[in-house]
């Protein structure tokens, strides 16, 4: 897959929905941006702390809205289905534009691949019914996708070392939901990779977050190993389709 990056003049600190907003563009153009033969595109991305709901999801229902507003975190809502995440600087973001229109089976290669990026780190990763992926009993990436009409956006977490007394604080689940899972709290249900798999990250060379980037890059960009830069006009382009996303 086609690695895409931002210009060097464009700063990193935007607001998430600008990332959601970078996906729309990417698939908008991926007809121009890859070869015909490539199976799609891919970036790696950050964001300040944010809850980030589904397409339908009743926002006062998951997330704890006076606690966001108090401590600064940002409440967005995708365009995609699934369920509320919190982001922040310990998490990282991914974000796949794959050619395939079917939804279903372009989701199932996405995941396939992450868990295999995973596996090569030494963590006995697998994906569950919910489109998550675990480690144990232990969720350490969420995702969703949604298709356009030339292409279907999938995007998901990668906990690495996230504040999980915000994320704990900030999103709200009902006790049905919790139920489900057979926990008593969202913190019971997610860890980050950093607190599963410490031994085998450090024997794996993988000892921060900058590490973990680079091998999610260079087996996300295989088997072309290709990267294609967006030029400052397309960052406009990207900056008015921000305007899209409301709460």
């Amino acid at each position: 897959m086609t690695h895409i990056l931002l210009p060097d003049t464009v700063s990193a600190d935007r607001r998430l929905v600008f990332y959601l907003a970078m996906e729309e563009f990417v698939a908008e153009h991926l007809g121009e941006l890859i070869p015909a033969d490539e199976e799609g595109a891919f970036f790696l991305w950050q964001s300040r702390p944010t809850v980030i709901i589904g397409k339908h999801q009743d926002v006062e229902a998951e997330v704890n809205l006076p606690w966001c507003r108090e401590h600064g975190v940002d409440v967005c809502r995708r365009k995609s289905g699934g369920g509320c995440v919190y982001s922040d600087s310990g998490n990282q973001m991914i974000s796949c534009i794959l050619r395939d229109t079917n939804a279903q089976r372009a989701f199932g290669y996405y995941l396939e691949r992450l868990v295999d990026n995973l596996s090569a780190l030494g963590l006995p990763a697998v994906t569950s019914t919910n489109n998550d992926v675990m480690i144990g009993d232990r969720k350490v990436s969420g995702n969703a996708s949604f298709a356009r009409p030339t292409a279907t956006i999938v995007h998901g977490t990668l906990l690495w070392k996230s504040n999980m007394d915000d994320l704990s604080a900030a999103i709200t689940p009902s006790e049905a939901k919790l139920a489900k899972h057979a926990v008593q709290s969202v913190r019971q249900r997610v860890t980050n990779l950093w607190d599963m798999g410490i031994t085998n990250l450090w024997d794996m060379g993988i000892r921060d977050l900058s590490a973990l980037q680079q091998h999610l890059i260079s087996r996300f960009s295989q088997p072309s190993g290709r990267t294609v830069t967006l030029t400052e006009a397309d960052v406009r382009v990207i900056e008015q389709i921000e305007t899209t996303y409301v709460l």
